[in-house]
């Protein structure tokens, strides 16, 4: 039976997250049951891209810091931090997002997440072997602490896409491109939660973003925090308080095959509030599932490709022409590139190339780019 704290928390205030925070990882058995004070443990937030806590975008600093208390609190005093944005240099991101002005005040080192090494998983279903950042391997523990927030690929994201941030760089796009199945994508996002194995996950769902995540969405208060160390149940908890069937989302999905957890609402004992009496179906997120597009029959009639699958579609009054979509493109030809125009040069998509990864969308600063599926595809597809 797993077990997922469900803890309420109305404010960012730093007493109050404290406090929530103290009181779910006391109802999972205590920080002792997880870590001991002579390990070196990596806190590993969502640092997607450099933002203000207000944004929703990143984990607030609020929660970051809580953990680092509760930590200490149990004499676990070698702790760093770390994640590798989707762009942006490490450092300057965390400052962005309020996490280093945290970690500075505490005396937490940032480990290096912009080079690492290939380390080898043979018992992978999907890879191999990860390239994996410094910092991961330099720690002997994870704490994933990521925020509840939408997204076009998966649906969701939480406890078990936070890690992609653990492989380092521009290899985080070239996973996007080897995996361009959704499916397939899920599942390896499983493997790597299986190959690093962080002991526990927390999420900030105080203010979580609902729309068009997990970067150009809208900021809603949950009012809640969630902990666990099983990231699959932690997930499928999520998906049911926005009213999401936890099947729908290929992490979960995958996660529960694959062995790394349960998303069985059966095997999972909720403690601290009631899952019900926080259920948002106003939450706005894709109630369908997550189909194999590129791989279906249908997927691969490239000429009606574009006209069946979801697709990135740039918002052309918010488009400032900075590059970044294009650059985000993990592609080597790429499927987004500049096209000339009598207003000049402007984005520019080939969806036969488009393999559907929506970093492009991730990436944008502007909100510029969201995600829409076509009437036919509505029909054919998403049923």
């Amino acid at each position: 039976m797993s077990q997922v704290a469900l803890i309420q928390c109305d404010s960012y205030d730093a007493e109050m997250v404290y406090k929530a925070l103290k009181q779910g990882v006391t109802a999972l058995g205590g920080i002792e049951r997880f870590f001991c004070p002579t390990e070196k443990i990596l806190l590993k937030p969502n640092l997607l891209r450099g933002k203000k806590k207000e944004s929703a975008v990143t984990t607030h600093p609020a929660v970051f810091e809580a953990m680092v208390r509760i930590l200490k609190e149990a004499a676990c005093k070698n702790l760093c931090y770390g994640d590798s944005p989707g762009i942006g240099n490490p450092e300057k991101v965390a400052e962005e997002a309020g996490i280093k002005e945290v970690a500075d005040r505490h005396g937490i080192s940032l480990l290096e997440f912009s080079k690492g090494k290939t380390v080898a998983y043979p018992e992978g279903v999907t890879t191999k072997k990860f390239e994996l950042a410094e910092g991961v391997l330099e720690s002997d523990a994870i704490i994933s602490i990521c925020k509840m927030k939408t997204h076009g690929l998966t649906r969701i994201t939480g406890a078990v896409k936070n890690q992609l941030g653990c492989v380092y760089g521009f290899n985080k796009g070239a996973c996007h491109a080897r995996y361009p199945d959704s499916l397939q994508f899920g599942k390896m996002l499983v493997d790597l939660n299986l190959c690093i194995r962080p002991r526990l996950f927390v999420m900030d769902g105080i203010i979580a973003m609902e729309g068009n995540g997990p970067a150009s969405g809208t900021p809603v208060a949950m009012n809640l925090l969630l902990i666990s160390d099983d990231p699959v149940a932690l997930d499928a908890t999520f998906a049911r308080l926005v009213d999401l069937e936890p099947s729908y989302v290929p992490t979960i999905a995958s996660g529960e095959e694959m062995g790394l957890g349960t998303g069985d609402a059966n095997k999972i004992e909720i403690l601290g509030e009631k899952l019900e009496d926080h259920v948002n179906r106003n939450f706005n997120v894709e109630r369908i599932p997550v189909r194999s597009e590129v791989n279906s029959t249908i997927g691969q009639l490239s000429k009606i490709r574009g006209l069946i699958t979801r697709k990135p579609v740039i918002i052309e009054e918010r488009c400032v022409r900075c590059g970044i979509c294009v650059a985000s493109c993990p592609l080597e030809d790429k499927a987004l590139t500049w096209k000339e125009t009598r207003n000049g040069r402007v984005p520019h998509y080939n969806y036969h190339k488009c393999i559907r990864c929506y970093c492009c969308q991730e990436m944008c600063p502007k909100k510029a780019i969201t995600v829409k599926t076509p009437l036919l595809g509505k029909l054919l597809i998403y049923r």
